[in-house]
């Protein structure tokens, strides 16, 4: 087909392109210009999919071939999409600092143990209830005035240092810069109502003093007429070191 003679061509140009062929020749033109300057394979948005097609992850869109999305990529579109992802990601990082230092995982200090502290129990008795109850004084000198000292009790099962035996708990005391100690104690139900278990920590003489009463068993009185293992006779002595240890019948 002859274009020389349409109207405002040029003698020997091929006539005026239509604005459909002018966007298929420009885009033509940035296809070429992005493939000398672009490395596509380092555009994190950029994927093939099963079907040998490209994919724009950021805008959703298919394309056919490479220049395809290399001209999306200078389209209004993707740009736009670019704007918005670097403004939202601005404004997380401005707000992840907060985030993490909420979050943030315990640092385990190295802390020099200098030993372990000094200790007493004492067996008591509380003479109303008659419940059996220990009283921990552990002393630590050398602690600082912001450190506090702590205790839990731990199963038998938890430790490492024994076999595991179902019939003792441990409880633990623990303050830095002194090695954590623990006590083995009987396996039973500790008294957590108020005024039953206390603790104390004395700054003045670096004291921590912790009190715990165990539950009473229920037991039958000895003229309640119980039979059988659980029976008390009457007038039998009560062992101080464990009385809930029913003597033998003479």
């Amino acid at each position: 087909m002859d274009f020389q003679n349409r109207v405002g061509s040029k003698p020997g140009a091929g006539g005026l392109m239509s604005y459909s062929e002018s966007n298929v020749a420009r885009r033509e033109r940035l296809r070429k210009l992005a493939l000398e300057t672009i490395d596509i394979e380092k555009d994190p948005y950029f994927m093939r999919n099963h079907l040998g097609s490209y994919e724009c992850k950021l805008c959703l869109t298919l394309h056919t071939n490479e220049g395809s999305y290399l001209a999306h990529t200078q389209g209004k579109k993707h740009q736009t999409n670019l704007a918005r992802r670097a403004a939202r990601d601005a404004r997380d990082s401005e707000a992840a600092p907060v985030r993490a230092s909420a979050a943030a995982p315990r640092v385990r200090r190295t802390v020099v143990k200098i030993g372990r502290p000094g200790y007493k129990v004492t067996k008591i008795r509380d003479p109303q209830s008659r419940q059996f109850g220990l009283l921990f004084e552990i002393t630590y000198p050398e602690v600082t005035d912001e450190t506090k000292p702590r205790h839990r009790f731990m199963s038998a099962y938890e430790q490492r240092v024994e076999p595991p035996n179902s019939q003792y708990q441990y409880l633990l005391f623990a303050a830095d810069p002194y090695e954590t100690i623990a006590f083995k104690i009987q396996s039973r139900e500790v008294d957590m109502r108020p005024g039953r278990l206390w603790s104390h920590w004395d700054r003045d003489t670096r004291r921590f003093t912790l009190q715990l009463f165990f539950r009473s068993p229920a037991r039958p009185r000895p003229d309640q007429g119980a039979t059988g293992a659980n029976a008390v006779p009457a007038g039998s002595q009560i062992n101080p070191l464990n009385p809930y240890l029913v003597p033998p019948q003479p």
